[in-house]
């Protein structure tokens, strides 16, 4: 059955993609900061182990509900390593980075999602797609909270 919600096929196609790199960089970032919640050490090892977990639970919750919109949209959201890989902007970190270096790398990783959200909503706005622009409000807005709760670590 068609789908009939006041935006063409050809917009939704193009949220659909901006979402799908939205979905790959939130996946690859749950996944490195489930690394590092398991392989963090150091004098910061509690703070710093559960705030990983915090983080990456919502994350695993979060990739549901972009997943779920592109689905919304009518395409087929991108489900395996291939094609995170081939779509994210991030990059997996190679073996066991310092605790300091994890505070790094996470910071990066959450700017870099804020990025691709603030890359699909002038798409969203120019179609009045709502329920896409609400999404990537709400993600921006943890990512935005999460770089700086993990900047405020790396000051002196």
């Amino acid at each position: 059955m068609d789908i009939d919600i006041g935006i063409n096929k050809k917009d939704r196609a193009k949220i659909a993609d901006g979402l799908s790199r939205l979905l790959a960089d939130s996946y690859t970032l749950y996944l490195t900061t489930h690394n590092f919640h398991w392989n963090v050490t150091g004098p910061m090892f509690n703070t710093l182990h559960l705030m990983f977990e915090a983080q990456y639970n919502e994350l695993a919750l979060a990739v549901d509900l972009v997943a779920e919109r592109i689905r919304a949209l009518g395409f087929p959201a991108p489900g395996t390593y291939k094609a995170f890989q081939k779509l994210a902007s991030l990059q997996e970190p190679e073996g066991v980075p310092s605790a300091e270096d994890m505070i790094r790398i996470l910071v990066q990783g959450q700017e870099a999602v804020v990025k691709t959200a603030r890359s699909v909503a002038p798409l969203a706005d120019k179609v009045s797609d709502e329920p896409t622009l609400d999404l990537l409000t709400q993600r921006m807005q943890v990512h935005e909270k999460n770089a700086w709760m993990l900047r405020s670590l790396l000051e002196a």
